[in-house]
């Protein structure tokens, strides 16, 4: 087996996400003489995520069932000038940041592949997100709640009650925290070294799930929204496609109409040639006559 001998007409790809999730601080948790307001958490990681477990916290409920550090040797991070030392370079994983702050701003993460790859290092920009904005239509149905009761009026009898009385219509408000912004990417290493491919068939990729297999409330934002709960999953993935191929056939049908439109604008064009043409020949066999 060679260590740079690369294996012709083969490519082997490798699921992992990469983004941020974030938690708002209570008063007593953020740093002294310090306006921030959230902690975050950005990072590279496997696509598939472990079982649910109450001993995961809001920050790592997306991603994370694998250990990639079979492939990725190291992961930088370029936070804003700001930070102290703005560049992050993880070596092991996890390969995350978790840092305080108050704003949102562009994160340059650079992925290192382990020695045997042979390969560049890849970038992606990442929008640290901390807001769950815009915020989606509720999709649960709005609560019915009674009319407000004066506490200092006296009770009514039954036979003073008011059957008909208007009810009052509530929409729950979307939780504003945890708020998950992560992409779903294919790391595709196309003809590998023998090394590498060996060294990348010896760990299998954890499946998605079929379906979120978290928690998820009246109150609650889709993860693809920027929201609070979810994880990546077929049926995601399922979504995703079906999105994608509306989109697909909405731009098709755009193009038919420009088409007709194009189509039309040409036979009106050629119209118009004709009249010139005619009133030229018209005009130029006047000129003969005179």
């Amino acid at each position: 087996m060679s260590a740079n001998k690369r294996i012709r007409g083969v490519s082997v790809y490798r699921p992992i996400i990469y983004g941020n999730s974030t938690v708002w601080m209570e008063e007593h948790e953020r740093p002294a003489n310090s306006d921030h307001t959230h902690r975050w958490t950005v990072g590279v990681r496997s696509a598939a995520a472990p079982p649910p477990s109450e001993s995961r916290g809001p920050a790592d409920q997306i991603g994370g069932a694998d250990d990639l550090s079979y492939f990725i040797k190291k992961v930088t991070f370029k936070l804003h000038d700001s930070f102290p030392q703005p560049l992050r370079t993880i070596e092991k994983p996890p390969f995350e940041v978790t840092e305080t702050g108050w704003g949102e701003f562009d994160i340059v993460i650079k992925i290192f592949f382990v020695a045997e790859a042979s390969e560049k290092p890849i970038s992606f920009s990442h929008h640290l997100k901390l807001h769950p904005y815009p915020l989606p239509p509720v999709a649960a149905p709005p609560a019915i709640l009674p009319p407000p009761v004066d506490p200092s009026a006296p009770p009514a009898s039954p036979s003073q009650a008011i059957p008909d009385a208007p009810m009052e219509e509530v929409v729950p408000q979307p939780l504003l925290t945890p708020v998950h912004a992560w992409q779903y990417e294919e790391i595709v290493f196309s003809e590998p070294t023998e090394t590498f491919y060996a060294v990348l068939l010896s760990q299998t990729p954890t499946a998605l799930p079929r379906s979120n297999r978290l928690e998820v409330t009246d109150r609650t934002l889709a993860m693809s929204a920027g929201g609070n709960i979810g994880e990546f999953s077929l049926d995601m993935e399922a979504e995703e496609g079906e999105r994608l191929e509306e989109a697909r056939k909405g731009a098709l049908a755009e193009i038919e109409v420009l088409r007709q439109k194009l189509i039309s604008n040409e036979k009106e064009l050629t119209g118009l040639r004709k009249e010139v043409d005619d009133l030229g020949a018209a005009q130029q066999q006047q000129q003969q006559q005179q």
